[in-house]
């Protein structure tokens, strides 16, 4: 019996982009309940690159679900979101770091462990990128206005500011962005300290850490910034895209 659905030839159909979302006290409607969600910002950066969305919430760490998750998509996209526990990284909680969301944490740094073993392609973002440098060692500044004197990277009330950006010459992002980019930034926490095998490849004017790249992964790239709040600039989705597309290929080979 012929399927009803019609299946584009794998090879035409999209890369699949796992992205990991909050999970947290939402209100909809009449609603008011713990959920699982995600701007819409990020999945129409994915899918104007080409790539098709897949929401990862954060859930317990059963045996094998990791695994399982990573062996059905292309490529990984760690979003933003609420500040990584800092006892992750050996430090005490500063008066204005989030409350510990445990259960996201340990989803997505168990998420990223394994994709970076499998060379999964990733792209990291704000919250992402901090994940990233904790996994590998490093730590974070809790509160910039402590570093900078202000919160000029987080004005709050939703709203982006937009800070010049400066990438290292012969670097990734340089290569996909520029050697500078007007990026919209809302982050009240960056890289102290980066962690092992992670160049930083882009800071702001204060010196701030705004792009980190994994040595050595075919592709692994972080930001401090939201690329997903520029509508008129996909690069960065279409680089984890692309980059996922090569992969699903590489690996049926």
């Amino acid at each position: 019996m012929a399927s009803s659905v019609s299946e584009a030839p794998h090879e035409a159909a999209p890369p699949v982009i796992g992205v990991t979302t909050y999970l947290q006290r939402a209100q909809t409607g009449v609603w008011d309940v713990e959920a699982a969600f995600l701007p819409r910002v990020y999945l129409d950066g994915v899918i104007a690159a080409g790539g098709a969305p897949v929401l990862l919430p954060p859930q317990p760490l059963a045996p094998g679900v990791v695994d399982a998750v990573l062996a059905r998509i292309d490529g990984l996209i760690v979003s933003g979101g609420a500040d990584v526990d800092p006892s992750r990284y050996g430090a005490p909680a500063h008066p204005r770091t989030d409350a510990p969301h445990t259960t996201r944490d340990a989803w997505e740094f168990a998420l990223l462990e394994r994709a970076l073993a499998l060379d999964l392609p990733f792209l990291g973002i704000c919250r992402g990128m901090q994940v990233l440098n904790v996994l590998r060692g490093g730590t974070l500044h809790q509160h910039l206005p402590d570093v900078v004197g202000d919160a000029r990277y987080q004005l709050g009330g939703g709203v982006f500011a937009r800070v010049p950006i400066e990438a290292s010459p012969g670097s990734r992002i340089a290569e996909l962005v520029g050697p500078v980019i007007d990026a919209p930034v809302y982050h009240h926490q960056a890289v102290d300290r980066p962690g092992d095998g992670l160049a930083v490849t882009a800071r702001s004017a204060d010196g701030i850490v705004e792009a980190v790249e994994l040595e050595g992964a075919t592709h692994g790239l972080a930001v401090q910034w939201h690329p997903e709040e520029d509508p008129d600039d996909r690069r960065l989705f279409q680089s984890v895209v692309d980059a996922a597309r090569a992969h699903r290929s590489g690996r049926r080979d």
